[in-house]
């Protein structure tokens, strides 16, 4: 049976959203997690979504080490909903690679890359990419990089995915960027 996804308090979504949007105005970070600890709070014990707002908070207030925590424990229930659930992914790989352990970021995010495709393709490749230089994989993450720039460019793009590739391969260089 699949886990099934919890159900949010009315305006719950929307008042997070307004925490969050004013995160930069918070100059006291213990007061900023106390106010996402006490909205998390209103949600059932054991909730995965209370546990990754809990994470995302210690990360963004700089204790990526306390974030692991509660990444791993919302992550484990299998009921965080929608794209929750990929960012979980994609911070706890970040967290990860902060505290010195990127090859369990590398590893993390190349299994999601695998899992499936959506908007947050390019944040994963973007972590990874990181992750990847903490690994003594450079030329790999200047790829992975450039694939995911490649697409948002005005032009270029198929010589940047061409070079990208070749990065990662052995082969001759592809024809300029001036070329059709």
């Amino acid at each position: 049976m699949a886990p099934m996804t919890e159900t949010l308090p009315p305006d719950w979504e929307r008042r997070s959203a307004e925490l969050w949007a004013a995160l930069d105005d918070h100059t006291d970070p213990a007061a900023f997690r106390a106010a996402v600890d006490a909205l998390a709070g209103e949600l059932p014990p054991g909730s995965a979504v209370a546990d990754f707002e809990r994470g995302c908070a210690y990360d963004s207030t700089g204790h990526p080490d306390r974030a692991v925590e509660h990444y791993r424990r919302a992550l484990a229930t299998g009921g965080l909903p929608g794209e929750r659930r990929r960012r979980a992914v994609i911070q706890l790989a970040s967290s990860l690679r902060n505290l010195g352990r990127p090859q369990e970021s590398v590893d993390l995010l190349t299994a999601e890359l695998n899992a499936g495709s959506d908007h947050l393709d390019d944040a994963v490749r973007a972590t990874l990419a990181l992750a990847l230089t903490g690994v003594g994989r450079e030329r790999e993450a200047v790829s992975v990089a450039l694939t995911a720039l490649a697409p948002h460019l005005p032009r270029y793009q198929r010589s940047m995915a061409n070079y990208a590739r070749l990065l990662v391969e052995d082969a001759q260089p592809p024809p300029g960027p001036g070329s059709p």
